[in-house]
Formats: C-alpha cells, structure tokens, sequence
C-alpha cells in the first residue's frame, strides 16, 4: 500500500494507475477506523480497481466545544487495517497541507437548505467543514466513484446535493449502517462511552426501529410519534437533540410527493453524541399502511 502526505505525491501516484487504465474508487475517513469504515473498503473494492482511503481529522469541521483534541489518532493500527482489506493508496495530508493559509481564510463550500436543519441546526458550521474538506479532496483523487457510509445520512444527502449541483462526475455510492449484534451502529465515537452507557447505548436504534414499524403499520401521526420517541430516549437516560420522520430524499417534511421516509435521532449519552437513521420506502401504489422498512 502505498501512502502519501501531499497532493503532489498523492497525484503523481494516481496519474501512473489511470496511464494503466484502472477506475479509482475513494472512501474518505477521520481514521480511527473500524468494521464500518472496512465494509466502505470493501465496497470500494468491488466497484473499482484501485481503492485510495484518506485519513484526516479535519479541523473544520468541529465546533468550539467538540472534541477535536480529544479525538483519536490511531494511524499505524489504520495502515495495518487498510493494507488487510487490500487499499492500493492512503493519503494521510497534515492541516498544513490542507489549509496552508489557516483554514479560517480557506474558501468553503455551503449546501444550503439540507445542512440547516437537523445536525445543522445544533452544529452550526459543521457542514459547510464537511462540504469543504469532501469538495477538496474530490478534487485531488479525481474519483470515479467515492463510499460513504448510511449512518451519517443528512451528511450523505448533503454530499450527494453538492456533487450534482456542482456537476461532478462522481458515482456516491451509499453503504448500508455496520452494527453490532444488539443493533448499535458503529462509531469511533463509541469508544467514548463507558461499560454502563454503551449497555444503554442500542435503545438509540430500538426506539427508531420500533417509530419505522408503527408507521409500517400505518400510524400517521408522526408528531405524536417523534414525542414518544423523544420520551423514550429520556427515560433511557440519553439528552436527544433531535428525533425526525422525514422525507428521505429532502430531508423536510413528509408529504403526498415522498417516496421514502427517513427516521433520523442524535442524542448525547453522557459526553458522546451518537447519531442513527433508519428508512422505510412508501409504496406509491397504495396508502400509508403498506410501506418496506429498510
């Protein structure tokens, strides 16, 4: 596995596999990585022929008062990882090499509308950091086709909004949530969490699975059903910032026009802030009560 620090190493790299013909599959990541971030790998595999995986805490895109000093760097356990599940390229840049100006003076890229609402709206910033960092290295991998994962659905969707504005001539490929076996989707942040948190910890999806199968059973009283849900992530011990049955694809919300709808929580439990989603389709031949959980 090759593994480079600057975009004109990363590029030089990349020109010589393209002069060969190969397509170029990309999976952007914070590192720290896990079986979530493997399974993107894995994808990026099977769609291309040459897999390049970034690894970089981006600064950007964390608030005054999260955790970027506190969050993990765990570089050669990711190399090791990467080069196990078979990643031709890693790009691990410094911020020098990213914002060589200070990223405060950096130009940034804004998605307005879908990055407002939801984790928009409690972390005011965070994804014009994210548009910022994604457009950026889109523009020095060059990618057909780049991986991320459904858990981070409203950054998924946002990302996906940018490339087609932008017109950019990349396939976004979306990978279904890696759990583990009692239904906790896979974070580095869940390393945060103590022995007595991560057992409350899977009500996250407990409670939005049980909101998708009253809808599936056609229950349309969503507001009712976001308060409930609301209660039940108190009562569990979590703070919820948000609980909300949305149309997947605008992420407003739900109407005559939706095809699939989104049900999306974040929730702080202790110091960790975990976010989950779960979707079911609406079947357009008939009423509310018959629609695929997904």
């Amino acid at each position: 596995m090759r593994t480079y620090a600057t975009t004109a190493q990363l590029r030089a790299g990349l020109r010589e596999y393209r002069q060969q013909g190969n397509s170029i599959a990309f999976v952007p990541t914070m590192g720290n990585l896990h079986e979530g971030h493997l399974e993107l790998v894995r994808r990026a595999r099977a769609l291309c022929d040459i897999v390049v995986v970034s690894i970089f805490v981006n600064p950007l895109q964390f608030g005054a008062n999260e955790d970027l000093d506190a969050y993990p760097r765990t570089l050669s356990a990711d190399k090791e990882k990467l080069f196990s599940e078979g990643a031709q390229v890693l790009f691990a840049p410094g911020v020098e090499e990213i914002y060589p100006e200070g990223m405060h003076k950096h130009t940034q890229v804004q998605v307005p509308d879908l990055s407002e609402t939801l984790c928009g709206s409690s972390r005011p910033g965070h994804f014009n950091g994210v548009t910022t960092i994604v457009n950026k290295l889109f523009n020095m991998v060059q990618p057909d086709v780049a991986v991320f994962g459904e858990k981070d659905f409203q950054q998924l969707s946002i990302i996906r909004k940018m490339v087609e504005d932008l017109c950019m001539p990349i396939r976004i490929e979306g990978v279904a949530t890696a759990r583990d076996c009692d239904g906790l989707a896979k974070s580095s942040r869940n390393g945060y969490l103590t022995a007595a948190q991560r057992e409350i910890a899977p009500v996250i999806h407990e409670t939005l699975t049980t909101c998708r199968e009253a809808i599936a059973c056609g229950f349309d009283n969503f507001l009712q059903l976001e308060s409930h849900a609301r209660m039940q992530l108190l009562q569990a011990g979590f703070e919820p910032d948000y609980f909300a049955i949305r149309d997947a694809r605008t992420l407003r919300a739900v109407d005559e026009h939706t095809e699939e709808i989104a049900i999306l929580a974040a929730a702080r439990l202790g110091d960790t802030r975990l976010i989950d989603n779960v979707r079911l389709a609406v079947n357009p031949a008939s009423d509310w009560g018959m629609l695929a959980a997904r």
